[in-house]
Parts: C-alpha cells; structure tokens; sequence
C-alpha cells in the first residue's frame, strides 16, 4: 500500500510540473467524485461488517453440510446478499471444506459471494444504470450455479 502511494504521489507531481491548473482541476473533480460515492460506499461497509458479524463460519457449516437442491439455492442466495470480501471469502471456504461442507455447495457460495452484489445493487445501478446492473448480476447468478454445478460433478 505505502507503493502504491508513493506512485500516486510521484505521478500527482509530475502532472504538477507538466500543468498545474489541469491538475487542480483533476483533483478537484476526483475529490468531487469521491465525496458522491462517500455515502454508498460507507453504507456497504456498515453492511459488510454486519454480514461478517451475522455469518460466522459454524453456521455457514451447518448449512454448506448438506448437499441438496434447497440447500444448493439456500447457499446461492445467501452468497448473492451478503458481502464479504475477497481477502476473508477464500480462507472462510477453506475452513468450511475442512469441516466438512459439501463442494458444490461451497462452489455456489463463494461463486455468488464474489460475483453477485445484492447489497451493492442501488449504487451499480446509479453509477452504470438498472438494466445493465440487473443483467451483470443475474448473468453472474447464473455463472454461479453453472459452476457450483459442475464443481459438484467434477469433484
């Protein structure tokens, strides 16, 4: 991360040197981008640290241990809500598996956890519009169960 800011820093003054005024104006209107999506991003960490609290990974087993349809379309649609990030998702499907979870069911779970946003649905669609927002996570759904398919057939 310090890199990163760093380069950032780097970059920001070169563009300093090269035109101030353009780079001003840069700033301000990244500054004016950030403090719109402020609030909606706020909102999606409040509920991803209540998903976090609401999920803990003995009741994920419970659920994940039995390989049915419904338990199947109970897993996806939990992944599909809650909102985990990555950094915690793979190492909580790691745990789940050793416990004993099924495959497929773990495959649905962490597909739609990192593809499908319903918690992030009302700011995709302010920022690239319903359809488009509706149509990537119904695709991404679909992926998933696809997916959570053929893991359980192939593993």
């Amino acid at each position: 991360m310090l890199i990163f800011n760093l380069v950032g820093l780097c970059v920001l003054l070169i563009c300093f040197a090269v035109d101030r005024r353009k780079a001003l104006r840069a700033l301000r209107r990244g500054l004016m981008m950030f403090w719109n999506v402020a609030p909606e991003m706020s909102l999606v960490l409040v509920l991803i640290s209540l998903s976090l609290a609401v999920l803990t990974p003995s009741q994920l087993k419970n659920w994940l241990s039995v390989d049915t349809p419904s338990h199947l379309a109970a897993a996806l649609v939990v992944g599909s809500i809650a909102l985990i990030p990555g950094f915690v998702a793979y190492p909580l499907a790691g745990v789940l598996l050793r416990n004993g979870a099924s495959i497929r069911l773990v495959a649905g779970f962490l597909t739609t956890l990192l593809m499908v946003g319903v918690v992030t649905l009302p700011m995709e669609a302010k920022y690239f519009g319903w359809r488009t927002a509706l149509l990537r996570n119904g695709l991404s759904f679909l992926g998933a169960v696809a997916i959570a398919l053929a893991m359980g057939r192939v593993l």
